[in-house]
């Protein structure tokens, strides 16, 4: 029986539905996953989908899928619900609505009325002039009569926050530290859109409140954010969260990741054959190490040396070489039966018949021993299912007088034996030396070639243990009477 959990300890993922999983995401999905697990917490999934014009039909089940790929179950969410649901925000509505309500009537939000025109005119006019681009308080003064006139008047609208121009906003990230933040440079943040949706920070400020979050454990693109929302949390008069932001992920050549220089989503990795326990272990080091020194962790062990203390501030550069690694190694590490139902589909779309579990298995063991992927354990397999093709370099080295005596010697010495271990493999090549003078490459090239198709790949006894008898016998025969 599983014990109790700490209601202290509460964090939340909250991705919107506009697409696939970023890695970012993963990483940052992860983090909150590991923190909850070592403190007995909660963690919770909630959706952001308040964004319209963004939002993609599918993508929230889609989203929920990969978390099951990637062993993260949540403890509330949509889907198994929970004591603070919903867990969609656009389901949410009427809780925004109330609380921007009332930071209008506390003075700390205001109706703004300006025109996309106007707000454009201003965009352009700050970008021309090099400076950030900051809303002007045009409508942050406005009469009491002035407003409810255009409110009776239906005039388009948002809701503002009204930021204080004067002093700063100082707080405390477990990875930044102490941050301070002059409050001139703070935007007077549209809190509700016209179509009378939330943005992000109203609607995470008010979430995370009611949904009683302990840690907001983010990207560090939301650190600039935090003056906005510790403003909306003492105006409302609740209690502020612990902040962690996450340090960025960066392209080799250290700028932001992105898909321009490639694969940022989560399934995209899953398709290329890459193992959800190498896209956990990958990511969990990504700006976070432990004590010890050492980079391979199962999701368990993750669980026990977790701490966000350890978190970086720099930022963690997306080695593609190092995740390949990582795979290689857990392609080698995991159990054969497991790595062998991930790779199922993999052969069978490549067109390799998987029904002879035996062969299929050994096929597996050998190329997963030389892959970082499974796509390229394919490339491992082929030779032991396909028919086998030879360049004109290939063919002059079975083409020989002495070649073919290697193969006829090996059809008699297999004819006359069941037995295919690699004590009797090693044997018979020994004898084949003894006998016909052949060692080297003499010996193994026209013979790997015969029944591999390159004169590079497994040693001898594997490849005839994989093709079994019946097939060593009919490729030499195949290549002598060619």
């Amino acid at each position: 029986m599983s014990s109790p959990k700490n209601s202290e300890i509460r964090v939340r993922f909250a991705p919107s539905p506009t697409g696939f999983l970023h890695v970012g995401g993963l990483r940052t999905a992860l983090f909150n996953y590991l923190f909850a697990r070592k403190n007995n917490g909660s963690f919770v999934l909630r959706i952001e989908d308040t964004d319209r014009k963004r939002y993609i039909p599918g993508a929230q089940e889609n989203l929920i899928n990969t978390f099951k790929q990637m062993g993260l179950d949540y403890d509330e969410g949509p889907v198994i619900g929970g004591n603070f649901g919903p867990y969609i925000q656009s389901e949410r509505t009427e809780h925004y609505q109330k609380y921007a309500q009332e930071l209008i009537d506390k003075g700390a939000a205001y109706y703004c009325f300006c025109t996309e025109k106007r707000l454009n005119k201003l965009r352009d006019e700050a970008r021309q002039r090099n400076e950030t681009v900051m809303y002007d308080g045009a409508c942050r003064n406005l009469s009491q009569e002035e407003v409810q006139k255009k409110l009776a008047d239906n005039v388009p609208h948002v809701v503002r926050l009204k930021i204080p121009k004067e002093g700063t906003t100082v707080f405390y990230d477990v990875v930044r530290e102490r941050v301070e933040v002059e409050n001139a440079l703070v935007d007077d943040q549209v809190i509700i859109k016209s179509d009378g949706f939330p943005t992000y920070h109203l609607a995470n400020v008010v979430d995370d409140h009611l949904m009683k979050i302990s840690h907001v454990i983010r990207g560090e693109e939301w650190l600039i954010s935090v003056p906005k929302h510790i403003f909306m949390y003492e105006s409302l008069g609740w209690k502020v969260p612990k902040f962690v932001h996450l340090p960025l992920l960066l392209n080799p050549d250290k700028t932001k990741l992105s898909k321009r220089q490639g694969d940022v989503a989560v399934e995209d990795y899953l398709a290329k054959g890459y193992l959800p326990e190498a896209l956990i272990n990958f990511v969990a080091i990504l700006g976070w190490h432990a004590k010890e020194d050492r980079e391979l962790y199962t999701l368990d062990e993750l669980v026990k040396v977790f701490s966000l203390k350890r978190i970086s501030k720099s930022g963690a550069v997306f080695d593609v070489e190092k995740l390949n690694w990582m795979n290689g190694w857990y392609l080698r590490n995991l159990s054969l039966d497991y790595i062998a139902e991930k790779a199922k589909s993999y052969f069978e779309e490549a067109g390799l018949d998987v029904s002879n579990t035996e062969k299929y298995l050994k096929v597996v063991d050998n190329a997963r021993n030389r892959s970082a992927t499974i796509p390229e354990m394919i490339t491992h397999s082929e030779m032991f299912y396909n028919d086998l093709e030879f360049s004109d370099k290939h063919k002059k080295i079975t083409n020989t007088e002495v070649a073919k005596r290697l193969y006829e010697f090996w059809i008699e010495k297999l004819e006359s034996t069941d037995d295919l271990s690699e004590e009797f493999i090693k044997m018979l090549i020994k004898e084949t030396t003894e006998k016909l003078g052949l060692k080297g490459k003499d010996l193994y090239f026209p013979l790997r070639l015969a029944l591999f198709g390159d004169v590079h790949g497994p040693d001898i006894p594997m490849i005839v243990d994989i093709l079994g008898r019946e097939e060593v016998i009919a490729r030499l025969n195949s290549i002598l009477h060619r």
